[in-house]
C-alpha cells in the first residue's frame, strides 16, 4: 500500500529548517530540565510515599492542599485520578517526599495525611486506598538502574549497527534516538509530569521503535548505492527517504493512533507511559528522516574536505 504516489520531496534542501527545529526543542527541554521544572521525579526514583485517598464527592484539589499545608506538610504533591473513560473521578494522588517518609518510617506518611484530611479536610468522608513507599535507598538504585538500561540500550545498537552495517549508520541512528530520548524528556519537563517506571519502559520502547524506522531508511540507502554508485550522494538519500515514505508514515501513523487511544482514555494509570510515546513516536518519525540520514551525507562532506574517500560502504541489503 502506498500512502504517497512517487514524492519527490527535497529533504536534504531543507536540511537547515529542521536542524533549527530541533536545537529549538532541545534548547527549550535542556532549559527547563536545568532551570526550571527540573526532571520530575516521581516517589519510583525520588523514594517517598504515594497515597491514593478515596473521597465519596468530587474533591476539591486547593481544599485538599489547605489541609496539608494547616498538618504542616508544605511540599505535598497532589494529582487527581482520571477514570477510563478519561474524566475525574473522585480520587486523588497524594505525594510525599522522602523527607515525609524515610526507611525507618514507612508508616509516617500514612498517619500525617490520615491526621491532615481528617483535622482540616470536611468538604466530604474520605478512604484511603493504597499506600506506596519508596525509600532512599531504594530510589537511587531504580535511578541508577533506568539510566544503565537506557545507555546499554544505546551502546548496544551502536555495537549492533557497527558490524550488520558500518559505525557511521550506528553513530547516525545512535544519535538521533539520542535525540529522541533528550525531546522526550524534556516535555516532560516543560509539562512537569513525573518520570516513573513505566515512563522509563516507554522511553525503551520508543529507542526500539525510532531505531526500526531509521534501519528501514539506512537499508534502502545502502541498497540504493550498490545500484547507483554515481549518484551525488544527496540525491540518493533524497530518493531512499521518498521512496520508503509510504511505509514510514503508515506504520507510525497507526502506532501513533493507538497509543493516543491509550492517552485520551486509558487513565491516569497509562498517562505517562502513553504521553511518552505519543511524542516519543511522532519525533522518532521525524528524527529518522530528517536527522539520522542528512548525518551521511554531512560525514561525506566532511570526508572529502579531509582529501579522503567520500564513498559510503555498502553490502547486501539487511533482512527486516
Amino acid at each position: 500500500m502506498e500512502l504517497f504516489h512517487n514524492p519527490n520531496i527535497d529533504w536534504l534542501g531543507k536540511k537547515w529548517y529542521f536542524l533549527g527545529f530541533s536545537l529549538i526543542l532541545l534548547i527549550a527541554g535542556v532549559f527547563s530540565m536545568a532551570f526550571w521544572h527540573h526532571i520530575p521525579l516521581g516517589v519510583d526514583f525520588k523514594g517517598g510515599t504515594q497515597i491514593r485517598v478515596d473521597f465519596s464527592q468530587v474533591p476539591n484539589e486547593d481544599h485538599i492542599r489547605h489541609a496539608m499545608d494547616l498538618a504542616g506538610i508544605h511540599d505535598a504533591r497532589i494529582q487527581r485520578v482520571s477514570d477510563p473513560s478519561g474524566n475525574a473521578a473522585n480520587k486523588v494522588i497524594i505525594a510525599l517526599p522522602i523527607t515525609t517518609a524515610t526507611d525507618t518510617a514507612h508508616d509516617a506518611g500514612r498517619e500525617s495525611v490520615e491526621h491532615a484530611l481528617s483535622a482540616n479536610y470536611h468538604d466530604s468522608s474520605f478512604n484511603i486506598e493504597q499506600v506506596q513507599i519508596v525509600g532512599p535507598t531504594a530510589g537511587k538504585q531504580l535511578q541508577r538502574q533506568a539510566i544503565y538500561a537506557t545507555l546499554y540500550s544505546l551502546l548496544g545498537m551502536l555495537v549492533y549497527l557497527w558490524f550488520r552495517f558500518e559505525l557511521i549508520y550506528g553513530v547516525a541512528a545512535v544519535a538521533a534516538v539520542f535525540h529522541d530520548t533528550v525531546i522526550t524528556l524534556g516535555a516532560f519537563s516543560l509539562t512537569n509530569k513525573e518520570l516513573t517506571l513505566t515512563v522509563i519502559a516507554a522511553l525503551l520502547t520508543l529507542i526500539g521503535y525510532s531505531m526500526n524506522d531509521t534501519i528501514v531508511i539506512f537499508d534502502r540507502i545502502r541498497e540504493n548505492l550498490s545500484l547507483s554508485r554515481r549518484e551525488p550522494l544527496a540525491d540518493l538519500v533524497n530518493r531512499s527517504i521518498n521512496q520508503t515514505l509510504s511505509r514510514t508514515v503508515i506504520s507510525s501513523g497507526l502506532t501513533f493512533l493507538t497509543v493516543l487511544c491509550l492517552y485520551l482514555f486509558g487513565g491516569e494509570v497509562l498517562h505517562g507511559f502513553s504521553f511518552a510515546l505519543v511524542i516519543g513516536i511522532l519525533i522518532g518519525t521525524y528524527s529518522s528522516i530528517v536527522i539520522a540520514s542528512p548525518m551521511l551525507v554531512a560525514y561525506q562532506e566532511w570526508r572529502a574536505k579531509r582529501g579522503k574517500s567520500t564513498s559510503l560502504p555498502t553490502g547486501k541489503r539487511a533482512k527486516a
